[in-house]
């Protein structure tokens, strides 16, 4: 196995679809309760997350799914999302291993210029950050979230060697 930057997008693609898979279990209170400090609800919390990686991939290939989540007005449901997590976070999985990360993005209707491998640390570290968010959202509804950590995907690794 190689090591370095496209195995972090295989944490991060591991870790969204083993939120999904517990999120997907959730009653409809709890996929829309809120609390304070966190982005919003459950639902809308992995909208943003997955319509913002679908956002990363298109700085680099210029493509997104059509209609983008981020023009969705309702949730899609756990099928559609799971298909959008898997289709972007292979992308990104990709783009680690064969994009050029010095390229100059003019990003935000070319109002701001990063080097790509902005581009990718923010993917990982939004992921992180709205995984959290999700589940503190969780626990506060006394919900045990998943081990989402690297250790837990250590294991995970291992359990299918």
């Amino acid at each position: 196995m190689t090591s370095g930057l496209p195995d972090f997008f295989k944490y991060n693609l591991w870790a969204n679809l083993r939120l999904l898979d517990v999120c997907e279990q959730l009653s409809d209170a709890h996929l829309d309760a809120t609390i304070n400090g966190t982005f919003g609800s459950v639902r809308e919390t992995l909208m943003h997350l997955f319509s913002s990686e679908e956002g990363y991939v298109r700085s680099f290939t210029g493509t997104t799914p059509t209609p983008p989540l981020k023009e969705l007005s309702t949730f899609p449901g756990f099928d559609e999302l799971r298909q959008r997590a898997e289709g972007s976070g292979k992308e990104l999985i990709t783009i680690a291993e064969q994009r050029d990360l010095s390229q100059i993005f003019h990003l935000d209707g070319g109002t701001y210029d990063a080097p790509a491998f902005i581009v990718v640390i923010q993917a990982i570290n939004h992921a992180i950050d709205h995984r959290s968010q999700i589940a503190t959202l969780l626990s506060q509804q006394d919900i045990e979230p998943p081990e989402l950590d690297s250790w837990a995907y250590n294991d995970a690794m291992h359990e299918r060697s």
